[in-house]
């Protein structure tokens, strides 16, 4: 069954990029838009193809393939079909010479193609733009992620305890909290935006597997299936009693995500300095979470929680040896890496209707990762989790 975006939705999405267009370029004149998650948010389908947004008319989405399940799946009101960009560019009178486009994520050869036939001679990037009106969620995408959030603390605080038994992999454990999820109404990606970014699941670890080196800037880390895919875990790690396990995953509903780390003692409990460490970074996570309210300045979030650490926490916070993260939580949504960040150099207050996954943690020697994340909504009173509330460090004896 389709799960339809509402044309007031498609049509309030593009009219808050005008809107900040007018506002931060006011010589703007065309945006093109080639990316599927971009797709996807103005005109409800992933399809292969084109959104030109011209200052002065209706958008258009012009579709290379599939243009009969686009008008089946689309509320946008003009989807035309094309075979190249060629039918497109003879269809338009004028074309400007500078365009908007998303240079974070085109690649030299589509942009090469795309001016064949389009005669423009400047770019600009919108990257930004759209990333700021997409950072507010509205109350139909907010009603997403509350529902990928409710699979996340069902899978991971109720479902894993019972997955956790002697001797299975890390990459069998995967494999049954892959289908769990799906079975719940997980959509079955979880999408990051950085470049050369692939993720089936996310990070499912044992002991100190959570702490090995990654390519991902993230505190945590995964042995991999192999070097070609240092990805989801390892066949050969299995589970052993006093193991920490380290379960960092994304959960997602129509294209809209939440994040979660729960952390679990297997055949009995941690060392004291481990859980101390834990505990510290579930209560930095709940300090963060107080001061996620509309005007809070992402940056002085960030130093403000930084200088009230100490030395000796600092040392192997948020990350292991000289592999440190330097923020403290993320932007959410269709993609699982959004702006803004709880890092230094967002200086733009955040607004109610954001959505961030805070994550401290800290790598313990010889243990593995301990802390916690979850995903919370900006409002008033501070972020409202909807991932659960369990401080992790779960007994499973």
């Amino acid at each position: 069954m389709k799960k339809q975006i509402p044309l007031s939705e498609l049509e309030r999405r593009i009219n808050s990029l005008r809107t900040k267009m007018e506002k931060l370029c006011p010589d703007w004149e065309m945006i093109a838009i080639f990316s599927n998650i971009n797709l996807y948010y103005f005109t409800g389908t992933v399809q292969d193809g084109m959104l030109l947004i011209p200052r002065n008319d209706d958008a258009v989405f012009w579709v290379r393939r599939s243009y009969e399940r686009a008008l089946d799946e689309s509320l946008f009101t003009r989807i035309k079909p094309m075979t190249s960009y060629r039918e497109a560019a003879a269809s338009m009178k004028k074309f400007p010479e500078t365009v908007y486009m998303e240079t974070e994520i085109v690649p030299l050869a589509l942009y090469q193609r795309f001016q064949k036939y389009f005669p423009f001679t400047h770019v600009k990037s919108v990257d930004k733009y759209i990333a700021g009106v997409r950072a507010i969620k509205s109350s139909f995408e907010l009603s997403l992620m509350v529902q990928a959030g409710s699979i996340h603390q069902r899978t991971l605080e109720q479902y894993v305890p019972q997955l956790l038994k002697e001797g299975i992999s890390e990459v069998d454990l995967a494999t049954e909290l892959y289908s769990i999820m799906v079975t719940e109404g997980h959509h079955g990606v979880a999408r990051f935006g950085a470049f050369g970014a692939e993720i089936v699941l996310g990070l499912v670890c044992f002991g100190d597997s959570s702490i090995y080196p990654t390519y991902f800037d993230v505190p945590g880390g995964n042995y991999g299936s192999c070097p070609a895919v240092p990805l989801l875990g390892n066949r050969y790690r299995k589970l052993k009693k006093g193991d920490l396990v380290f379960i960092d995953i994304g959960c997602g509903v129509s294209g809209y995500h939440t994040d979660k780390t729960m952390t679990y003692m297997f055949g009995k409990s941690l060392s004291q300095e481990a859980i101390s460490a834990h505990k510290q970074c579930v209560d930095i996570q709940n300090r963060i979470a107080e001061m996620l309210k509309p005007g809070a300045v992402p940056a002085q979030i960030y130093k403000n929680t930084i200088n009230n650490l100490s030395p000796e926490f600092l040392e192997n916070f948020m990350g292991y040896g000289n592999r440190r993260s330097k923020f403290l939580g993320h932007g959410i949504g269709l993609l699982i890496d959004e702006l803004p960040v709880i890092a230094e150099g967002f200086t733009e207050p955040i607004e109610e209707g954001m959505v961030f996954a805070i994550e401290p943690k800290k790598g313990i020697k010889n243990i593995g990762m301990v802390g916690t994340e979850n995903t919370f909504i900006v409002t008033p009173n501070g972020g409202l989790c909807i991932t659960g509330d369990n401080p992790g460090l779960i007994p499973v004896y």
